[in-house]
């Protein structure tokens, strides 16, 4: 399957937002836009980039023609094994002690859980993802009482109840993500569907959490749409914002796929972009989160792409892009052998006296197709 422009110009956008979650200068003394531009990018970037990971995960899986039989053994395998690799990478970033709330390993575990929706029809995951959006807030309660500890990310209940990504409320991204995948993604239709659901969701989210708390006359953890209050509000403008963006950004690589190179070459190399910054940062010291300034923002954003679009250009697959590939894929070549004559036939296949015959010989081996799929990749709050 052929990259998707339009996605990985997303997943850029995302990245570059979350950069800005982490170093950006904040401004919430601003009015226009509320609480200021710095929380533009606090939360939906994130939520953007989880999107992303359940169109990966479509497409993956062969897209709007979803494999069957051994192709879908092979791209749940190829899956896990990057959740896998996800993981680990997110535990080890985590140790670098930066004060960034690191995605990858919620981001991994909800990869994981995806391939059991692999083959579910676009209503199932769209009722599936409205119905974890609803649900899901109502279980973060448990996590109040629940010894979470940050510095244990691969604790279960840091994963299902922690504060930034809980995965029983970000689960939904996934599967609207996976939903979408399902779908033309080069087609102008979709485009337009994604672009009028995405307004809706907007409206209903934040206006809807604006209505409710005039009639009530004040704010609660189910009716605010607060960046990482994980509520339902919250996640239906999230994902209302994560569409409009997407649908440009598909709409503008079908019709210029090279309008926005640096941005889609971020995206390319989302996870190596995403780690190297939190690299940087750990070397840098924690005054660049905790004492940011527009200068500092700039000279990483400027980097970060100019680094990307000079690889994509040169190299190609980004680094740690490449090991999620070249493992998962080797890891996924499960094409099975031709089994033996089975042992009520005599020993024997019919006409073959117990030898393989001319047709067992030239059968080919299924193996893994060469395929370019779309890397799954990938705050200071």
């Amino acid at each position: 399957m052929r990259r998707i422009v339009g996605v990985d110009t997303a997943r850029g956008l995302a990245v570059l937002g979350m950069v800005a979650a982490h170093v950006g200068p904040d401004d919430t003394w601003r009015t226009v836009p509320p609480g200021g531009f710095a929380q533009l990018a606090d939360g939906r970037p994130s939520a953007l980039f989880v999107v992303l990971a359940g169109v990966g995960l479509a497409l993956l899986s062969g897209g709007d023609r979803p494999v069957t039989g051994t192709r879908l053994v092979q791209a749940r395998l190829r899956i896990l094994v990057r959740a896998a690799l996800l993981v680990v990478l997110g535990a080890a970033l985590v140790q670098l002690g930066t004060p960034v709330v690191v995605i990858l390993v919620v981001y991994g575990g909800m990869f994981a859980a995806g391939t059991l929706a692999l083959r579910w029809p676009r209503p199932v995951l769209v009722a599936a993802s409205a119905a974890v959006a609803l649900l899901g807030p109502l279980l973060l309660p448990l996590g109040d009482g629940a010894a979470i500890v940050s510095e244990r990310p691969v604790d279960p209940l840091t994963v299902l109840l922690g504060h930034y990504y809980p995965a029983v409320v970000w689960m939904s991204y996934v599967l609207t993500g996976l939903a979408v995948g399902r779908s033309d993604l080069r087609s102008g239709r979709v485009h337009a569907w994604l672009a009028g659901v995405g307004a809706a969701l907007v409206l209903a989210g934040h206006g809807g959490s604006a209505a409710l708390t005039a009639a009530l006359g004040r704010t609660s953890e189910l009716t605010t749409s607060e960046p990482h209050s994980s509520s339902l509000f919250e996640v239906a403008g999230n994902t209302g914002v994560t569409l409009l963006v997407l649908a440009a950004c598909l709409a503008v690589g079908v019709r210029w796929p090279r309008a926005l190179a640096p941005v889609t070459a971020t995206g390319a190399l989302a996870l190596t972009a995403y780690t190297g910054h939190l690299l940087v940062i750990a070397a840098l010291g924690t005054d660049v989160v905790w004492a940011p300034t527009t200068a500092t923002w700039l000279w990483f954003t400027v980097v970060v792409v100019a680094l990307c679009w000079a690889w994509r250009a040169w190299v190609g697959r980004g680094p740690l892009e490449w090991v999620l590939h070249a493992v998962s894929t080797r890891a996924a070549d499960v094409a099975p052998d031709r089994l033996p004559p089975r042992a009520d036939d005599g020993g024997a296949a019919p006409g073959t006296g117990g030898l393989p015959g001319p047709a067992d010989e030239a059968a080919p081996r299924q193996g893994q197709t060469s395929d370019r799929v779309q890397e799954p990749s990938p705050e200071r709050r």
